[in-house]
């Protein structure tokens, strides 16, 4: 039952077997950040993970002490597992036969919420405490949906798979959802200090980011991302900030800069990016160096 679940949310999730194995794997980093006004700066990577295959979808702690990040290991099972900045050592949350992706602190402090691939494979947002115990399904009439991001404990942002994927407000308290758009990315991030998230909307070759309002359920165009960017993350100091191939992009005054260029590092093929709530720690997922 296991690897069949897996198989399931590896298509669903659009984490395709090919593209692992292309890959090789991948690590979380993670590196300080300081921000003063418009100066950033990037302290030298630490591999919090280390180890051949597929760890991935960081999230910081609310104390920004430790990971939370996706792990799939010997068992071929996808779990939430947690790894301790002041040590490295790691624990594993989940170890159900369904899957679990994508941990995301909620907002009411109680534990995080995940995307759980269910034993029929349905796809569905879960609650789970700080021990890794499931508590409730949060939208239960939704499914199947892929990623999501908190806007405040009564709003989310949600991906629906579909054809093409759709971009959701739902409310966990009522079960409303609203569908926002169509054709949309994995990547969200909330915009600090307000009301707000932002997404990767594909028209044609070109990705844009945009922005939903949440309150009036308005979308905006932001920037179009550059090439190979899709992940992205809004700093506390208001900083948009983007990863494409070995680089960290900002967009500053209609245009993007580089912010950094990790390649010196040995990482490459940057994804996902995080950022604690202090804002002085940055987690990044590059994929595992290659072996000749």
């Amino acid at each position: 039952m296991r690897r069949t679940v897996l198989g399931s949310a590896i298509a669903l999730l659009g984490l395709g077997a090919g593209a692992l194995e292309a890959q090789g794997g991948t690590d979380v980093w993670v590196a300080t950040f300081t921000e003063r006004g418009s100066a950033i700066s990037i302290g030298r990577p630490v591999n919090v993970t280390n180890r051949p295959g597929y760890d991935n979808q960081p999230a910081f702690t609310p104390d920004g002490g430790s990971v939370l990040f996706t792990s799939i290991r010997e068992d071929a099972q996808a779990d939430i597992w947690r790894v301790s900045l002041a040590d490295l050592s790691t624990a594993r949350l989940t170890g159900a036969p369904e899957s679990e992706y994508s941990a995301t602190p909620m907002p009411d402090g109680s534990g995080f919420s995940v995307i759980r691939v269910e034993q029929d494979s349905t796809q569905r947002l879960w609650a789970f405490d700080w021990q890794g115990n499931p508590s409730r399904i949060i939208v239960p009439a939704l499914k199947p949906v892929g990623y999501h991001v908190w806007v405040g404990e009564s709003v989310l942002g949600g991906f629906v798979l579909g054809s093409p994927n759709a971009l959701v407000l739902m409310d966990p308290r009522s079960g409303r959802v609203d569908t926002l758009a169509r054709g949309i990315g994995r990547a969200f991030a909330r915009v600090p200090g307000r009301d707000a998230f932002t997404f990767i909307h594909f028209h044609g070759d070109t990705s844009v980011i945009g922005e939903v309002d949440v309150r009036p359920k308005a979308v905006r165009r932001l920037a179009v991302a550059p090439e190979g960017g899709e992940y992205h993350i809004w700093t506390p100091g208001g900083a948009l900030i983007i990863t494409a191939g070995s680089r960290l992009y900002r967009w500053t005054d209609g245009r993007w800069d580089v912010v950094a260029d990790l390649a010196a590092y040995g990482l490459r093929g940057l994804s996902r990016i995080a950022i604690n709530a202090q804002g002085d720690r940055l987690a990044l997922v590059s994929a595992e160096p290659r072996t000749p």
